[in-house]
């Protein structure tokens, strides 16, 4: 069975149907069908890609700011990141005054790829200066557990 067959009854057991996985056919067919060039794949170091730019909230109460980047260090959409800051935010978000909590908001919500803080906190990537703070050296510190705690899941919430 060709790799396109295959694909295609792949999206016919998923409900799909064969149009709507057409990149992926074109992309991984061993033979170009139809003479259509290639739908290019979008390079993640490429930074022309349009990234929302993240608005701060104003005069947010500080305990609210603090819930809610509670949440969005568990939620991130990638399970290394939200492990490693799941885990720093409920150690340490708490004891954070508001400067540092602020730094914290823009460390994880500026417009960044989640691969890059990743990068930089485990050191495979220099830091660039604008996120190279106290927030950023406490992650790094965290990153390196010292203490060799188990961090194989998100803490509780409560």
């Amino acid at each position: 069975m060709s790799l396109l067959r295959l694909t295609r009854w792949h999206a016919r057991l998923s409900g799909l149907s064969a149009r709507s996985i057409y990149t992926a056919d074109v992309l991984l067919a061993p033979s170009n069908e139809g003479n259509k060039p290639p739908t290019p794949m979008i390079d993640l170091e490429d930074k022309s890609l349009p990234i929302p730019i993240y608005k701060e909230k104003k005069n947010e109460p500080l305990q609210l700011q603090k819930s809610r980047l509670l949440y969005q260090s568990r939620k991130r959409g990638m399970l290394e990141n939200g492990l490693l800051l799941s885990t720093f935010a409920a150690k340490h978000l708490d004891s954070m005054d508001a400067k540092q909590t602020k730094l914290y908001d823009q460390l994880i919500n500026m417009p960044t790829n989640d691969w890059d803080i990743f990068y930089w906190a485990t050191g495979v990537k220099p830091t660039p200066a604008e996120y190279d703070n106290e927030i950023m050296a406490m992650l790094k510190e965290h990153v390196k557990n010292a203490n060799r705690e188990k961090r194989i899941c998100q803490p509780n919430l409560y």
